[in-house]
């Protein structure tokens, strides 16, 4: 039998010092029962908060020697950390720690491949698997204008030029942009061309865009032989800029023009006159330009009828600067109405068959819906449009300046006051 001061002793409830576990649980079970955590004998369990993983002994005993058995402590789990995924990001809510849940984004022009978030488990492992950012956004890209080009003079082609598109993605700096057909500033023929590109980024979307390049060239209408002769054309016979040259069969000899040559609006050039006498009942627009040839600027103006205030404004004020048109060898034509009401005059002249007018406004593409007005020089070519009327000082500015030769410019000054 233990002595009575021994039994006093390890009947202490405080033999062992009261076990703590931060982070986690202590359950104990004494010999006395109850809730004696310190008398000799007791026997304690260590478990550990979610979160924690438990270092040392599951299990302790109260000794003699008044120390436990063993010790233990929890220590936080933690999951490695994740790396980077190309082009994207991720935010954790409590950093890499469980329960923590990891969100991933990607930058502009990407998209999410696989799971967007990972959370940190229990056992210290991520769930799920890395995701990745895959560039799905196409490029863009944004072609020239289309263009109209006219062939030069004696010529069935025309070269064209025109700047690079302008291509852009989200997500690549380096793109590959292709031309499908024909390069900038080669020769084009007459008609409809069709010019494409593509481009792709680094990832191969792809983007396309398109325009017209249009060839025009303008020709007059077919001259007929003379009789008991032939013509010897340059070029394509009847383009702007060929030349007809008129030959005669042998045993006849060739009266009037020797060659005549296809102008800029669609009409042939006619021989030089010696008058002013102009014809106003011809019956093309061609026969009726020939004769203005080389010799008076013309100042074409449309309206849709006489009571169009743009129109009556405009009248005024050419009135006003007859005189000053007549000294730079400006001719003003009128062309006035919608069929079957139209009327086409110079001054006074009427032009009298109505087909001519048609003629004239389609040979100028000239609107008989609106105002307008076209200035075409001593070589019938279109050189300014006006929309809104226009001073007879702006207009005079404009041909002093643009049309009138050095010589014509002189002569312009010497009769300048008789105006006044």
């Amino acid at each position: 039998m233990l002595p009575s001061s021994t039994f006093t002793l390890r009947s202490d409830p405080n033999w062992c010092r009261s076990p703590h576990l931060p982070n986690g649980e202590v359950s104990c079970r004494s010999p006395r029962g109850g809730a004696h955590r310190g008398l000799l004998g007791t026997r304690c369990e260590m478990t550990c908060d979610r979160g924690y993983r438990l270092l040392g002994r599951k299990s302790i005993q109260c000794l003699a020697n008044r120390l436990w058995s063993g010790s233990a402590y929890c220590r936080r789990v933690r999951c490695h950390v994740l790396p980077l995924i190309p082009q994207g990001r991720y935010s954790c809510t409590q950093g890499f720690f469980v329960d923590s849940r990891c969100e991933f984004t990607c930058r502009p022009g990407y998209r999410i491949e696989g799971e967007h978030s990972r959370t940190c488990l229990h056992g210290g492992s991520w769930s799920g698997v890395q995701p990745e950012c895959s560039d799905t956004d196409p490029p863009k890209i944004r072609c020239p204008p289309s263009r109209l080009k006219v062939a030069e003079p004696g010529k069935l082609t025309a070269r064209v030029s025109w700047d690079p598109p302008a291509a852009t993605d989200t997500a690549d700096k380096f793109l590959n942009v292709m031309l499908v057909d024909q390069q900038p500033g080669s020769e084009f023929k007459e008609g409809l061309h069709v010019i494409r590109y593509k481009v792709y980024d680094q990832a191969r979307n792809r983007a396309a865009c398109k325009f017209i390049v249009r060839v025009e060239v303008r020709r007059c209408p077919e001259l007929p032989p003379p009789l008991h002769g032939y013509l010897i054309c340059s070029s394509d016979g009847n383009n702007y800029g060929a030349e007809c040259e008129y030959l005669c069969d042998g045993g006849y000899e060739r009266k009037g023009m020797s060659s005549r040559v296809c102008q800029f609006n669609r009409s042939w050039s006619g021989g030089p006159a010696e008058s002013m006498e102009f014809k106003f009942s011809v019956q093309t627009v061609g026969a009726l330009l020939d004769q203005f040839y080389e010799k008076r600027r013309l100042l074409i103006m449309s309206a849709p009828n006489i009571s169009d205030p743009d129109y009556q404004l405009q009248n005024i004020m050419i009135q006003k600067s007859d005189c000053g048109l007549d000294l730079r060898h400006v001719t003003v034509v009128e062309l006035l109405g919608s069929p079957p009401r139209e009327t086409g005059r110079i001054k006074e002249n009427l032009l009298t068959p109505p087909l001519l007018l048609l003629q004239s406004q389609q040979a100028f593409r000239i609107s008989r819906f609106y105002f307008s007005m076209v200035l075409l020089d001593k070589l019938g070519i279109d050189r300014e449009r006006f929309i809104v009327p226009v001073s007879s000082e702006e207009l005079f500015s404009y041909i002093d300046s643009f049309l009138m030769e050095e010589e014509e410019r002189e002569r312009l000054e010497l009769h300048r006051d008789f105006c006044d």
